[in-house]
């Protein structure tokens, strides 16, 4: 009989020995779905398995994530995550699960920065005048969201409380409404990822104020950083990076993250992540562990202080 490290090693060595579902929280077509079936290709191509998207939107992502916590740990279920992972614990009461104990980390695959859009028609346009805007009607000046609890939504409180301004939320059911209705003039601003503006910024349909990444976006070279506008050290990402089951055994997490680091350095899929809006992190699993436990704490501290409720 082999031992028990012995078998592990001969599984990791066969992995995979069927096709690899990249679970999705999102529905098709979004950033997440985009990046999960390029990466999906990849991997398929360097281990000679299919890896197949399969997308589970619902519960602000919780289903999914249930569902892959639930899968057998043997590296056929990952998922490909995002900043809700982190979120959703310190949203939901009780909290939905434990990422960092039913999950393990695989790998950071990549980020996109969360923009600030507004109408062409609003009468401020830069960061600076849109806080001038603010203080001067406390609570009035509104800004739309994908939801309660999203990335953009946070991003924005963030900002908020560091600019000293009081700004009025109106939640939508995902990005393209919210974005619809900020073009038809419903409401001046929307909080997005990068990628979701991208066309309607291109027809001059919304116009973007900043971008809330450390350096300036390759899809918005002319658009200053939120840092250029005044608030060094303030960022705000979509992350996105590969989970698995927590049993899943050692070596195949090691394997899974080799075969991810080396797509990430493909020209096709550097290029997908720059069409998305986003670049690509390579990085070690304990790197994308850590960031996980930081975002938890950073999420924690802000709905407790602004009160913030799921969906």
């Amino acid at each position: 009989m082999m031992g028990g490290n012995q078998a592990a090693a001969q599984a990791s060595a066969n992995y995979p020995t069927k096709p690899v579902k990249i679970v999705v929280g999102y529905a098709a077509g979004g950033a997440v779905d985009i990046v999960a079936r390029t990466l999906g290709q990849s991997l398929g191509t360097s281990l000679g398995q299919s890896f197949i998207v399969e997308n589970k939107p619902g519960a602000g992502t919780n289903i999914a994530v249930k569902s892959v916590i639930a899968a057998e740990p043997d590296g056929h279920t990952v998922m490909l995550a995002a900043n809700a992972l982190a979120a959703n614990m310190a949203l939901y009461q009780p909290m939905p699960f434990d990422a960092e104990k039913d999950l393990t980390a695989i790998a950071l695959v990549g980020r996109v920065p969360v923009v600030i859009a507004a109408n062409p028609n609003v009468p401020f346009a830069s960061v600076a005048k849109l806080i001038e805007a603010a203080k001067a009607k406390p609570g009035q000046l509104a800004f739309a969201s994908p939801g309660n609890g999203s990335t953009p939504h946070m991003a924005i409180e963030f900002f908020a409380k560091a600019a000293g301004i009081d700004l009025q939320h109106i939640p939508y059911k995902g990005g393209s409404p919210a974005i619809t209705d900020t073009i038809g003039g419903q409401v001046p601003l929307v909080a997005v990822n990068a990628l979701e503006v991208l066309p309607h910024v291109k027809s001059g349909k919304l116009k973007v104020l900043a971008v809330l990444s450390p350096t300036r976006s390759a899809i918005y070279p002319d658009v200053p950083t939120i840092a250029e506008s005044g608030f060094p050290g303030f960022e705000a990402s979509v992350w996105y990076g590969f989970v698995a089951p927590a049993a899943t055994p050692k070596p195949i997490v090691s394997k899974l993250h080799a075969e991810v680091q080396k797509a990430l350095q493909t020209k096709e899929v550097k290029d997908r992540m720059t069409a998305v809006g986003g670049e690509v992190i390579p990085g070690s699993s304990e790197m994308f562990a850590t960031l996980i436990r930081n975002e938890r704490q950073r999420y924690e501290k802000l709905v407790r202080e602004a009160n913030i409720k799921p969906d």
